[in-house]
């Protein structure tokens, strides 16, 4: 009799599982699954199989300059967003958790870029790069400087993009840290102004320790996004020019529904997940045990 009404209660709290496991069916694993099954196919226009090819889809990639070109984009493009992200977005937190009078107006200032979508956010920024009425060449200009094609130069593009991601990113890491921040024991500080430590002092560690759940979490999120970074992309450069921002997942876009080579196209999507997949790995085998939980 026990036996069975274990049973049923473990039945029972399966059930409460099986919403969520229906939702990742449906837009995790079958999508997971089907990428991978038309990676090792040639397809048509409509994306249907047409013909069994193996590992051929990935042999191609290693030989591919145009793959080649896209993993260095989206490389640099991860090296120039994420470390400023996270540093000027814990900057700002920290000025922002200060007793400070009018601090609220500034807190909804930093945060104020997590309000806005990526279309809205790259079209300002496709106005003030723009090299004929943008601010951004004007205030160059006015300071004894020379008007640049911000976007269209190869030179440029890629970083161009990356500072509006920036932009784009420190509203959400801002709140996250201010979070954390706010979340440490204020006795600690004032233990340590009693004793006559620096604010340094305080940052190496009280602050930094203290919030590194908090870092550790900003810095996963930020390099994941960075991975998967398309809509600015596609606004402002459309991967241009000569493919200088050409990031892995625009890659993906513009095999798959430009030029209808799904299977190529599923191959570099299996390629990017696996890429991801290994640095979140290394983050949560090495990074995460410098984390000091409270």
């Amino acid at each position: 009799m026990n036996k069975l009404k274990n049973f049923i209660s473990t039945m029972g709290r399966m059930l409460y599982v099986v919403p969520s496991l229906l939702l990742f069916s449906v837009f995790v694993f079958y999508p997971m699954i089907r990428t991978t099954y038309l990676s090792m196919h040639t397809t048509n226009f409509q994306g249907v199989p047409t013909k069994y090819v193996g590992f051929d889809n990935f042999i191609y990639l290693l030989e591919d300059q145009n793959f080649h070109e896209s993993m260095k984009a989206t490389f640099l493009f991860v090296l120039y967003t994420v470390p400023p992200t996270v540093v000027i977005s814990l900057f700002l937190a920290l000025l922002a958790n200060e007793k400070l009078k009018g601090i609220q107006l500034f807190r909804t200032f930093f945060s104020s870029t997590l309000g806005m979508s990526v279309a809205a956010s790259s079209v300002i920024w496709m106005f003030m790069y723009n090299p004929s009425i943008g601010i951004i060449n004007k205030l160059l200009v006015a300071f004894g400087g020379h008007e640049r094609q911000w976007l269209l130069d190869p030179n440029t593009a890629l970083v161009a993009v990356a500072i509006a991601t920036v932009w784009m990113n420190i509203g959400f890491a801002f709140l996250i840290l201010l979070g954390g921040l706010q979340n440490i024991d204020t006795t600690l500080y004032e233990n340590a102004k009693i004793v006559g430590v620096s604010k340094i002092y305080q940052l190496r560690k009280i602050t930094l320790p203290l919030l590194s759940p908090t870092l550790f979490f900003i810095v996963t999120v930020s390099l994941i996004q960075a991975f998967q970074t398309f809509g600015q992309i596609d606004i402002l450069t459309k991967g241009g020019p000569v493919n200088k921002t050409t990031v892995l997942v625009y890659s993906i876009y513009r095999e798959a529904f430009v030029n209808y080579n799904f299977g190529f196209a599923s191959a570099q999507a299996v390629v990017l997940f696996l890429i991801v997949l290994i640095i979140t790995i290394l983050q949560f085998s090495f990074v995460e045990r410098k984390v000091h939980y409270q």
